[in-house]
């Protein structure tokens, strides 16, 4: 298999509860983790496009499912922060419901769930995890934000925060700050989009 890279990346349409999905495509990987997790950096890295998916010091900014169109061929799907503190019960029951139907829609081929490197996984990574065993989706781990730890320290941290997770212990450390991991994650997202052709 050739090495796989992202060369073009465009937004598409951002869906709310209720609202219609895009029509599909033969693959289509969704992105989730706690709010301020680096969701939108790592697209935008990975993606190598600063302004492609809105990035905010406010936790709580992507409130919608976001479609991203990359190679003209598959979807990267950039679903809404968990975990946001200041998000009331209402926000809160509205996130579950749209994330909820989103996973049971049986369009996410592939999922990456998000950790944050230096802690502990929280109780909503739990039940987000939980969610993703109960619909079946295959799974990548990321352990963002590896920039803030040595580099001897990456690798051991971020398979100790799989492991606590409950999950098996491995997961891809990443920081969106030079890009670390940037690889790894792209070669990730080849292999996926590259099983999803072979199984169409």
């Amino acid at each position: 298999m050739k090495q796989f890279d992202i060369k073009q990346a465009e937004f598409v349409t951002s869906v709310g509860q209720g609202q219609a999905y895009p029509a599909p495509l033969e693959c289509e990987i969704a992105i989730v983790g706690r709010s301020n997790v680096g969701k939108s950096s790592l697209i935008n890295c990975i993606c190598n496009n600063k302004k492609l998916a809105k990035t905010s010091q406010t936790p709580g900014k992507t409130r919608l499912i976001n479609y991203f169109l990359i190679n003209r061929a598959f979807f990267l799907v950039d679903l809404p922060g968990y975990g946001f503190a200041r998000a009331s019960k209402t926000e809160q029951r509205d996130w579950g419901a749209l994330i909820g139907d989103y996973l049971a829609s049986g369009r996410p081929k592939h999922l990456f769930l998000l950790l944050d490197i230096r802690h502990e996984p929280s109780a909503e990574d739990r039940q987000m995890f939980e969610w993703v065993l109960y619909y079946g989706v295959p799974f990548t781990l990321i352990a963002t934000k590896a920039d803030k730890l040595s580099k001897s320290k990456r690798a051991v941290a971020a398979n100790k925060a799989a492991k606590l997770l409950g999950a098996p212990p491995f997961a891809i450390p990443f920081s969106a700050e030079g890009a670390n991991g940037r690889e790894q994650v792209v070669d990730r997202i080849g292999q996926i989009a590259f099983d999803c052709q072979k199984q169409a």
